[in-house]
């Protein structure tokens, strides 16, 4: 072979290359068309409100069947997402356990997720399933982490075997410095629990995806957004961190934009919207979601 057929053979070879990585970018970031949301009030945009008729959450104090006193963070990211109501499906339930704790009234995760598998039997690949349970769980006496870890696992695992691909996952704020938990005797074990299940949960993630290559996993890690807002509030807007603004069932704060906690254990929608914001990072950066093009004008 002569060097300039070598070079020819060689460049051909480097645009080959460069053809195929375009390729699995481009199919990596496909846009989501759907959204399927699986969890409890923090995710919940009205379910528990419509099982009860109207009477819980109670309108005078919260927002259209919402815990918080606005829209909630999956709403705000099915914003950035430009999915239209028609394509997010929320199976989310305030109370909501992972397991067997739940009542008949209010499905648990694995509940939800079987409802959603038992009419679904091939998932579209192109959406986005958000998995965010296990708080009420450890808020009703559950003290130890492996049934709760097994229960998401499981969910998502559900879901992979009827052919979900992308999966947004939460992990848990630190339950012993909410509002309502922070006072109380059992505040230093709920945190406990807090980084136990979320260290197990961690594992369990990184098992999954070892299990399935084309599977791709992104966590929301709320322990750590908390962490930071607590530590920093002004980086965000906030200002009181610690204390809910529904402080009472009559009587709300006049400023709730700057509170994180609406009442003492759910966010403002404020907060909502931070936590929105740093889902839609975690996808970028994972690349289930293209990066914005940055435009250069003057």
């Amino acid at each position: 072979m002569t060097i300039k057929n070598w070079f020819l053979t060689a460049r051909l070879a480097f645009l080959v290359l460069i053809m195929v990585l375009l390729t699995n970018s481009l199919g990596r970031t496909q846009p989501i068309t759907q959204l399927y949301v699986f969890g409890d009030s923090l995710s919940d945009a009205g379910m528990v409100f419509q099982s009860t008729g109207g009477m819980y959450p109670p309108s005078s104090t919260y927002f259209q069947g919402r815990y918080s006193n606005g829209r909630v963070w999956i709403e705000y990211l099915a914003d950035r997402l430009h999915l239209n109501s028609k394509q997010t499906n929320n199976f989310a339930y305030g109370g909501a356990t992972t397991g067997n704790l739940s009542s008949s009234y209010v499905p648990s995760l694995l509940t939800q997720v079987q409802s959603f598998t038992q009419t679904h039997q091939k998932a579209n690949q192109n959406a986005l399933y958000v998995v965010w349970a296990g708080a009420n769980d450890y808020l009703q006496g559950v003290n130890n982490s492996t049934y709760p870890v097994e229960n998401v696992t499981t969910a998502i695992a559900s879901l992979t075997n009827v052919g979900a691909k992308k999966i947004l996952v939460g992990n848990l704020p630190d339950l012993g410095k909410l509002p309502a938990t922070s006072t109380n005797n059992n505040a230093v074990q709920l945190s406990a629990l807090t980084q136990t299940h979320n260290q197990s949960l961690r594992r369990s993630l990184k098992v999954l995806t070892q299990q399935h290559s084309d599977l791709e996993i992104v966590t929301l890690d709320a322990h750590k957004l908390y962490q930071e807002a607590i530590n920093h509030p002004s980086a965000f807007g906030l200002s009181n961190v610690t204390s809910a603004c529904l402080a009472s069932s009559q009587a709300a704060c006049s400023n709730p934009d700057k509170f994180l906690f609406w009442d003492g254990i759910h966010p403002t929608t404020t907060a909502h919207q931070i936590i929105a914001d740093t889902a839609f990072a975690a996808l970028t950066e994972a690349g289930i979601i293209q990066r914005p093009e940055i435009s250069h004008q003057g």
